[in-house]
């Protein structure tokens, strides 16, 4: 993908895939989406169709018209996983202050599989990457029913 005549790095998404690598895990797809709705609604129902098991959307969690990934992912949410934004805010908060509010960081599971959003700078891929992927096989693993938490509701 190009970015005014340029090639894009995408610096976010090569950190995240080091450290899902770095931590044992295995990278099916990776690619580009653009801040299109009809875009990332395509990639969603793409992966709830595959057999991959996690998807982690960088950018689009901010505050601007073009951050679009929170409202067309939300939708396909089952379960919403309100912690993961909260911890994600408050971790980030004890490294940049206030400005950890302008992100809508989110997760959720659908169809027994596990989808994130993250903020596209690499400083808020690198902590949310770094403390919480040790927990999405879990999360997973609860998510399809192959692991009973063995709490009533």
């Amino acid at each position: 993908m190009k970015s005014e005549g340029s090639e894009y790095k995408d610096e976010s998404g090569d950190l995240a895939t080091h450290i899902v690598q770095d931590a044992g895990h295995k990278i099916e797809t990776r690619r580009l989406v653009p801040d299109n709705k009809s875009k990332i609604r395509g990639a969603v129902r793409e992966f709830l169709d595959s057999d991959a098991s996690a998807i982690v959307f960088i950018g689009g969690t901010g505050v601007s018209r073009s951050d679009v990934t929170v409202e067309t992912v939300v939708p396909f949410f089952e379960k919403e996983l309100a912690g993961f934004g909260e911890l994600l805010r408050n971790i980030s908060y004890q490294k940049i202050g206030s400005a950890a509010m302008l992100t809508r960081a989110t997760a959720g599971t659908a169809k027994g599989k596990l989808i994130v959003c993250l903020p596209g700078s690499p400083g808020a891929v690198e902590t949310a990457m770094q403390n919480f992927v040790s927990e999405f096989p879990h999360i997973v693993s609860v998510a399809a029913g192959r692991l009973d938490t063995g709490h009533s509701t």
